[in-house]
């Protein structure tokens, strides 16, 4: 067990004070017992539940948000006979109730669409009361309908790139989808699907992410002050919840892109009387297609795979009016591959496979019931699987003899089985108390490789497999198991005051280590106005899995892998303090400042690959750690005719380890001293909008090469060019080593970029009569920014040496066509 420390008694403090500030509950109630009021919010036109919709009491300065079953509870003092209340969501209008909580201890909302997009709806209680009066910070919900509006690379809307446009979430390289969270790297983001774990959410090397809008409800992310039900991440938490489907009537919709193609069914289940519902949503690029007419016939039998899907299924049935089932599922692949086949005139063939593939597939088994108006209970089987394989076979046939072949194969991933429970108990108006725990196994393979040989002459095959089986290491595969408990109360102290106090504890058996931790966590908001508040959070956190990548790039060869004595778990402590005010007309403003310590963190030595067989992965990395700290200002509107938001961070990311750039800190890869982004919306009728995206940030760090070492020594390459008379235009080839410079020490050029999207909404689908369609025309780049990719050395004038920037994407149009009947 790893040693207390003064860290550890400070948890264990933490953990008493949580225990006595929630046990004298009942002493601080009324003589009289308080009154809950409870229920459901749901979509008025579907029948779908509506999670993070707000239910506000104006009069009191008391709401609550529904949880992801759309479920809510509301505490009231005894004395209210009458209480108004507001329910509200993006993209719905608001509903205002007035309950009598001593008649009235269940109370079903559903809301209304908005159909009007020119006349502004006023929405008093959206989501700026939230924002306000909750103690969470750094929280950022966005629902599937605000994505579809931003203009997206070739067309294919992208939850993942809308993340990136919010303040303190950097991109990467350019049109990746990879996200880095003040200062983290992409692996320390836990990536929820209905409760799943993703591991890999990218398609095309990382230009487009697995989420299918369309069948997608909302997303949530949350960088700061984690409430004690998250953990296992230390930079962010990226929960999507999916849709339930329809479950008044069967309904069609699809999407026809630039590079893919979208078709999502969904409808009340047969015979159940609106008791279910199901969606089903399929999504496939057709990349393939489009080339084979270009990659094909080159060479005799030349085949080419291309392509990647992505299909999403939810089924939902109430067993009772309390009791409901929900079964969600996702499988997706991308699938690259080649094959060929010759036959010379002497009756010689020869045949070519090869190719790779990998995604994820996951599935989750909920059921959840409210025991009471004031405790909501829900417990969840979850599966989850990322696989990656690749392949490479080549047979060849002499007439008249067997046909022998030589076949390679690597296979890696990662594949959890959990379950968890969940509990949500309001006992008074001044708390509300969380409380579960989750158990995981794990089953790792970190990348074996196999050898198959098949020869002509049955002593030289049996020569051939041993010396297969000596230079293919056993497998790596291995089992761990991790498991958390948390407990948490958003505690009311008077009108202004209220914090969250939370415990998250957690453990992990790593080889022959167990590691355990008690995470603290604190959230607290004081009201100067109803419409503005200040806030500040703390939160210890603790990753257990590390992931071994060996570039920027989204690449299929990342590795996950569980913690040892020589690689410990990661550690981190962040805090953080803001302001949020609501400024009117739906207009949002919130100022953040942050600062976060990294522990345990892994980086590739130098020269080290994943690529070389039979060696540990524990001697290829350096073990170190990092901080983060800056400001964020985030400036939003969400109601009106105008809608989006202006983002701004001034960051700085820094890592250390011993044995890496002389022990001296330096700039992570992905620190960006600036960054904007600008969401724009704009509805000019019922059936025409412009959606407008720019970015900017700071070019990245980077380590380059300042000097060359030949064999013969330093010399300059036009001296060398002389000594070679055959050669008088250049340097003879010779041996060199590289000198760099300091780790991080140069910056790209900045990055920024331009896009656009005209969206025209009108009757009918297919050329059908009923239903309807959106046409939506664009572009990416608009004014063609050549922004860096990478950086390369090429020879420049004089002889010299000199780097060139390669860019990836120029102005790139963008067509799509959605309709839904």
């Amino acid at each position: 067990m790893r040693q207390p420390g003064l860290f550890h008694l400070a948890s264990v403090a933490w953990a008493t004070l949580c225990l006595f500030c929630a046990s004298p509950v009942r002493a601080q109630e009324a003589p009289s017992r308080p009154l809950t009021v409870s229920g459901f919010v749901s979509d008025a036109a579907s029948g779908e539940r509506l999670p993070g919709a707000h239910v506000y009491a104006p009069d009191l300065g008391h709401g609550v948000a529904t949880n992801t079953a759309g479920f809510y509870a509301l505490t009231l003092p005894a004395h209210a006979d009458t209480v108004q209340v507001r329910v509200s969501f993006v993209g719905y209008q608001t509903a205002s109730l007035i309950l009598m909580p001593v008649e009235t201890r269940w109370r079903d909302v559903t809301l209304m669409p908005e159909t009007s997009g020119i006349g502004e709806v006023e929405v008093v209680a959206e989501r700026g009361e939230d924002e306000v009066a909750s103690t969470r910070m750094s929280t950022t919900a966005i629902t599937a309908a605000e994505v579809e509006l931003l203009p997206a690379l070739l067309g294919e809307p992208d939850l993942i790139k809308a993340i990136q446009l919010l303040p303190g979430v950097q991109s990467g390289s350019e049109g990746q989808t990879g996200l880095y969270v003040r200062g983290g790297g992409p692996d320390q983001n836990l990536i929820l699907l209905d409760g799943a774990p993703l591991y890999n959410v990218s398609h095309v090397l990382g230009f487009l992410s697995v989420f299918n809008t369309s069948a997608i409800a909302r997303v949530e992310l949350t960088k700061g002050g984690f409430p004690a039900r998250y953990g296992g991440r230390l930079s962010s938490v990226v929960d999507v919840t999916m849709r339930e489907g329809n479950r008044h009537a069967y309904a069609t919709e699809g999407s026809v892109g630039v590079v893919a193609s979208a078709l999502t069914v969904e409808g009340p289940m047969p015979g159940l009387r609106r008791r279910g519902a199901f969606i089903v949503s399929a999504r496939r690029t057709y990349i393939d297609v489009l080339a084979k007419p270009f990659l094909s016939g080159r060479t005799s039998g030349q085949n080419f795979t291309s392509y990647f899907y992505d299909l999403n299924a939810r089924l939902t049935f109430d067993a009772t009016a309390r009791d409901r089932l929900t079964l969600s599922a996702y499988l997706g692949d991308d699938v690259y591959g080649t094959a060929y086949t010759s036959t010379s005139l002497d009756g010689f063939r020869e045949r070519f496979d090869g190719g790779a593939t990998w995604g994820n597939g996951l599935a989750t088994l909920r059921w959840s019931r409210p025991f009471s108006n004031r405790l909501f209970t829900t417990a969840a089987l979850t599966a989850s699987r990322y696989r990656f394989a690749t392949t490479t076979r080549l047979a060849q046939t002499v007439p008249g003899l067997p046909e022998t072949f030589q076949e390679a194969v690597y296979t890696s991933g990662i594949t959890d089985l959990g379950g968890r429970v969940d509990a949500e108990w309001t006992p008074s108006a001044a708390h509300a108390v969380r409380a579960g725990a989750n158990l995981t196994r794990h089953r790792f393979n970190p990348g074996v490789g196999t050898l198959r040989y098949s020869l002509a002459d049955s002593a030289a095959t049996a020569a051939a497999d041993t010396l297969a089986r000596l230079l293919t290491p056993e497998s790596f595969a291995y089992t761990t198991w991790e498991g958390f408990a948390y407990a948490e109360d958003d505690w009311q102290l008077g009108n202004r005051l209220a914090a969250n106090l939370g415990l998250h504890a957690s453990a992990m058996r790593g080889g022959t280590q167990t590691y355990a931790s008690l995470q603290p966590r604190l959230s607290a908001r004081f009201l100067l106005t109803p419409d503005w508040s200040i806030k500040g959070s703390f939160s210890a956190m603790e990753q257990y899995l590390h992931l071994l990548a060996n570039t920027g790039v989204s690449l299929p060869t990342d590795l996950w892998l569980a913690p040892t004595e020589r690689v410990p778990s990661q550690r981190s402590w962040q805090a953080a303090l803001g302001t949020t005010a609501r400024l009117g007309r739906g207009w949002m403003v919130s100022v953040e400042g942050f600062y976060k310590d990294m522990q345990g963190l892994i980086e590739y030595r130098p020269g080290a690959s994943f690529a070389v067989p039979g060696q540990d992965w524990q001697d290829k990395v350096e073990v170190g750690r990092g901080w983060a700290y800056g400001g964020e200002l985030f400036l939003r509107r969400t109601t009106g005719r105008t809608t989006g938001w202006l983002g701004y961070t001034l960051s700085w990311s820094t890592r250390r380890f011993d044995a890496l750039n002389e022990g001296v800190a330096f700039p992570y890869r992905y620190d960006r001293r600036h960054d904007v982004s600008l969401v724009f919306n704009h509805r000019f009728s019922d059936t025409l909008d412009l959606g407008l995206t720019w970015v900017y940030g700071t070019g990245q760090a980077v380590t380059l090469a300042t000097a060359r070492f030949y064999e013969n020594g330093l010399l300059d390459p036009r001296q060398l060019a002389r000594l070679d008379p055959s050669n008088p235009s250049g340097p003879i080839e010779l041996p060199t080593l590289l000198h760099y410079g300091p780790r991080g020490g140069f910056r790209m050029n900045a990055y920024h970029r331009l896009d656009l999207a005209l969206n025209w909404h009108f009757g009918g689908a297919l050329f059908l009569k009923g239903g309807e369609s959106t046409l939506s025309v664009g572009a990416y780049n608009v004014y063609s920014r050549r922004n860096p990719f990478f950086l390369f050395a090429a020879p420049g004038e004089g002889g010299g040496r000199v780097y060139k920037q390669a860019s990836l994407f120029p102005i790139l149009p963008a067509l799509a066509y959605r309709f839904r009947f």
